[in-house]
């Protein structure tokens, strides 16, 4: 009798992780990232808007990440967009005043939308501030009908719950030690 339980129980449990979707938002695979690194930014698109396939997605660099660099995406055209730095960096001995403040992502056709009904990744490379903290990108998905243009920020602390669209986080922490070898 137990053991009919437990499989009844395994069993609903399956079936409830089955319909929920697996992402509700636009994620980062990887949340964490120490000060100072290189990091490769995989934006996850669980779905669409309201069933419409997506045919855009363009995220807002925050400021303090230096450098992106989008990954071409087959059946996709990608662009990036300059802007003026409020705090200059230096880089390989050149002052950098200005450096890419948007990255898009826009199908090609009607054949390289992405469904409602499946996931895909976006990516990008920079380099993370050297400071640890929250860097919020936010990120506007265009659609066949509609968009979704998550980047709510919380008022406060790092929880977006209850927000209904919001802005990916990668949460900045401390450098990273490296330690000899003996």
């Amino acid at each position: 009798m137990a053991s009919l339980i437990v499989i009844k129980s395994i069993a609903a449990c399956a079936l409830l992780a089955w319909a929920a979707p697996a992402f509700p938002h636009i994620v980062l695979e990887n949340k964490n990232a120490p000060a100072g690194s290189h990091y490769k930014a995989v934006f996850v698109v669980g779905h669409g808007c309201q069933g419409s396939p997506t045919t855009g997605v363009a995220v807002q660099i925050p400021a303090g990440f230096l450098g992106s660099k989008p990954y071409p995406k087959p059946g996709w055209t990608v662009s990036t967009q300059l802007g003026k730095l409020a705090k200059p960096h230096d880089s390989h001995g050149r002052q950098v005043t200005e450096d890419v403040t948007l990255v898009s992502w826009q199908a090609a056709g009607k054949d390289a939308a992405l469904p409602d009904a499946f996931s895909d990744e976006f990516v990008l490379r920079g380099k993370t501030p050297e400071a640890a903290g929250p860097l919020w990108f936010k990120v506007l998905q265009t659609c066949e009908n509609g968009r979704n243009n998550w980047s709510d920020i919380p008022a406060s602390g790092l929880s977006t719950h209850g927000l209904k669209f919001p802005a990916v986080l990668l949460q900045v922490g401390p450098a990273a030690t490296v330690h000899p070898h003996h």
